[in-house]
Parts: structure tokens; sequence; C-alpha cells
């Protein structure tokens, strides 16, 4: 068979109807993380955020503003102006706006006109991470915000970095729920023959989607056999759990231990890596990575090590997610149809839940 038959396309491509993909609208009321915090300092920062231009700042007390990013008297960026005691100047015609948003200065004239601002978004920095809600501020909740406790916690050591994504992030979700690819795409870095074919169960709730692999024995890849000392074949126990937490947040946890060990006998080595992208446009996404570890504490050769080995990985997810994203750029709407299997299934429920969000936001009265 050379191709499905033209039902099974037109049942595949009605299906996909169901799914959040590269052409489903931004959702804008939830958190996403708009830089880390040591990018933001007391000089202007243009960025993209879901579509929109935004110019940061820290403010003297240490508050990170986040404003839209176009004088609205002749939409020059404010990012272009300059930054005098926590007000922006355009640099155009030197109208003066606050921390709020607010037009205070028109120097061509006497009086300021009222109601001549911009938009402010609300921020909430915590820990290495500056958060930004995009939608409407009196909605923005940081109960909405999922706890990442090992973010902050000094039992916990951290690295973190940003890779530029030319792919949409709901294509990033899904590539994260999807670990059947580690033992193809990471084949170099820290996938293993065994992985794809591992046992495996789904968690499926309400916003929450997760999938847990246990790969047992399993021999690690240089990345986690060296800084845990498992580097026998088919000594360790590899066990994943990868979780859409929100929007903005993709969270995987694993456990390695000596298989071999008596269970009261093994030290555990927990990793935690916190996948956070951020939609710049419909095909390019923000990717910040905070990978953390609960052993070989103080060690920065460890820290460096594993940093290095583990964006070598995060680099492969990229280039091959923009490869895909070419594909479907160039192929035909007719053309164009894809086959879940089953071990898709917490993706899938992901970009339902995705879509039908962003369809009741679009529809809030339904």
């Amino acid at each position: 068979m050379t191709r499905p038959a033209q039902t099974v396309i037109v049942a595949a491509q009605n299906a996909a109807l169901r799914l959040a993909d590269r052409h489903t609208p931004f959702i804008m009321n939830d958190w996403y993380v708009a830089a880390f915090g040591e990018e933001i300092q007391q000089q202007l920062l243009a960025r993209t955020l879901l579509g929109r231009r935004l110019v940061f700042f820290r403010s003297a007390d240490g508050r990170v503003v986040a404003l839209e990013d176009r004088c609205p008297h002749r939409s020059m960026p404010l990012s272009a102006g300059s930054l005098e005691q926590d007000t922006i100047v355009c640099g155009y015609h030197g109208l003066r706006f606050n921390t709020e948003g607010d037009c205070i200065e028109v120097p061509s004239q006497a009086t300021c006109p009222k109601n001549m601002g911009i938009k402010a978004y609300r921020t909430h920095e915590r820990g290495a991470v500056v958060w930004i809600w995009m939608g409407d501020a009196e909605q923005a909740d940081l109960s909405k915000l999922p706890a990442q406790d090992w973010m902050e916690d000094a039992q916990w050591e951290r690295s973190q970095g940003y890779l530029g994504l030319q792919a949409n992030y709901v294509r990033l979700h899904e590539n994260l729920l999807d670990l059947t690819h580690l033992s193809f795409l990471h084949a170099k870095s820290f996938g293993t023959p065994d992985y794809a074919k591992a046992a495996f169960e789904s968690e499926l709730g309400e916003g929450q989607f997760a999938l847990l692999r246990k790969v047992v024995p399993t021999t690690l890849p240089p990345v986690w056999g060296i800084p845990t000392g498992l580097t026998g074949q088919n000594q360790a126990a590899r066990i994943v759990r990868s979780e859409f937490r929100s929007l903005g947040l993709h969270e995987v946890s694993v456990t390695f231990y000596d298989c071999h060990l008596p269970e009261d006998e093994r030290p555990h080595f927990r990793i935690r890596t916190a996948h956070m992208p951020t939609p710049e446009t419909a095909t390019r996404t923000h990717y910040f990575i905070v990978h953390g570890r609960d052993f070989a504490q103080g060690d920065t050769a460890t820290t460096h090590f594993m940093h290095q080995q583990l964006f070598v990985a995060f680099q492969e997810d990229v280039d091959g997610l923009a490869l895909q994203e070419q594909a479907l750029a160039s192929t035909p709407a007719e053309y164009l149809y894809e086959f879940s299997v089953a071990a898709d299934a917490p993706a899938v429920a992901m970009r339902r839940h995705v879509l039908a969000r962003q369809q009741k936001e679009a529809r809030p009265e339904a």
C-alpha cells in the first residue's frame, strides 16, 4: 500500500480538526514565562510573546515592568527609546510613559491628554523565572501557576538555558508527552534502544496529562550514568514521569537507582526538568529550561557536564520539530494528514484540551 484510502485520509483530517495545532489562536488568560529574571535589568528589553510586542525593564524597587512596545502616538517601538527614572521616553517625539503604561508627558504641549496610555501586563517573579499573564489583568490568578518547589529549594542544584524553537509551542508540548522518540531522535544523546518498547502508563485528567515509563533494567547513557555512578550494563532503573502541568510548564521527573541492590539499600538519584514554552508567533517559540538534581551537591563540574549533555539532546528536539514545521508548511492542506498510535494518547488528550480552552476563551458566554 503506497497511500491510505481517501476515506481513511478524510477521517484523519477530520480527527485533526478536534486538536490544537499551529493554526489555533493563542490562549491569553494564563501564565507564561517571559524571561529569566537575570535578563531583565534597569534597561529596556524587547520581546515578542504570543504575537504581541512587549518591552520590559526592572524598576528602581526591583519590580519587573512589562508594557506594550508601541507608542500610541505614531507607533514607534518604545524599546527604541530610553529609560529614565522608571519611565520610558519614546525615541520619536519624547512622549513619556510610567510603569502603569500611562502617558504622563507630551513635550510639544503643556498638558497631557488623558487616556493616551498603553497596556501594562501582570508579571510575577518566582525563583529564576519571570512569569507573565498576557490576558485580562483582573483574571491574573497566581493559584493557576503550578507549584515548582524544587526550582527554589536549596537542596536542589540547578542550571538553566534558553533555545529558540522554529515551531509551534503545541508541538513541543506533544514532543514532551511522547517519550517513544527517545530511542530514535535522541539515539546519540540520552536515548537508549530499550526505551521505546518499555511499559508505560498514561494519566489523563482535567488539564493534567502525564506519561509514566519504567525502564528496568537499563543501561544509562553517560549524562545520567557518570554522575550517579550507575554505569554498568543493565544496572540501573530509570523511572520517568513526563507531565503537562500548564500551557507554560511541562515537567519531567526522573528517578534512578541500582536495581541490583535490595530495595531498602538503594540510594535514589532524582532529577527534574522544567520545560517552559512560550509562543512568540504561531511558528516560533521561546523555549526556557531549568534543570535540577538532588545529588552531587555543590559539584560545579557535574552541573556543567550534565547541562552540556542535556542541551545537546534538547537541541535535537528543536531541530526535529523545526523539520516537522517545514514539512507542515510545505504540504498542501488537501494532502496533509497524520495518524496517531496508542502511545500518543496523552498528547492527543492535551491537544484536545488546549483547543477546548481556546474556544472557551473566544466565547466566554458559552
